[in-house]
């Protein structure tokens, strides 16, 4: 379905997947910036792209010349309120990532929990740029026998990966990743990059923490420019 959008707000289009439609939000340059690449950044297992990390790259990345796709799995346009089988996500991301590469762009696939496993998974068979791994779940909370790092390292071993982790979150402290694959860690935060009222590190420092780590990453790789 073709794009809807106003001039000055985010644009939606629906893409057909073999899971159901899913939906994907585009956050572009402001008129003036050149798009130097796209982050398409898939939700998690809980939530929706509402999560403020998400909200948050959507907001400090266009101006850098990144483009930002925020993408809701089929199940979640659904009205679904649990998430699918890991192939029935890797299906969804897979047959969205047409319309993620449309604009003739590097695509860096990202996500937060979830969805960053989804994007470990396939960034290598979908010819992604690099990989974006926010609050990776490496193992279920107080389960650290039940590990999930494999798809990060493989993700890892073929791809320029970046994650970035909170230091309270309970799916895997940064110091419990292997080494090599440490995440940069936003301090105080938890699962969901919330940190407490009384934490040395304000809300805002923390997402800002987490945006300029992104954005310097892309930087770095020539899908963005540098902070002004």
């Amino acid at each position: 379905m073709p794009a809807k959008h106003t001039p000055a707000g985010p644009a939606t289009e629906t893409a057909d997947t073999p899971a159901g439609p899913a939906r994907i939000t585009w956050h572009r340059p402001p008129r003036g910036t050149a798009a130097r690449g796209v982050l398409a950044l898939g939700h998690g297992a809980g939530g929706g792209i509402e999560a403020r990390d998400l909200v948050a790259l959507a907001a400090a990345l266009p101006p850098r010349g990144v483009a930002v796709a925020l993408v809701e799995q089929p199940w979640r346009v659904a009205g679904h309120r649990l998430a699918p089988a890991p192939k029935t996500l890797d299906a969804g991301w897979a047959g969205l990532w047409p319309a993620l590469a449309a604009p003739g762009l590097p695509v860096v696939a990202g996500g937060r929990s979830a969805g960053a496993r989804v994007a470990c998974r396939t960034a290598g068979e979908l010819g992604a740029a690099a990989v974006l791994a926010l609050a990776f779940p490496l193992h279920p909370p107080g389960r650290p026998e039940k590990s999930r790092a494999a798809e990060l390292t493989a993700a890892a071993e073929a791809l320029p990966l970046l994650g970035v982790q909170g230091g309270r979150d309970t799916f895997g402290h940064p110091a419990e990743f292997p080494p090599g694959h440490v995440p940069v860690e936003v301090p105080d935060a938890d699962h969901g990059f919330a940190v407490p009222k009384r934490a040395d590190t304000t809300q805002e420092e923390a997402l800002r923490l987490l945006t300029d780590a992104a954005g310097d990453w892309l930087t770095g790789l020539g899908l963005a420019a540098p902070a002004a």
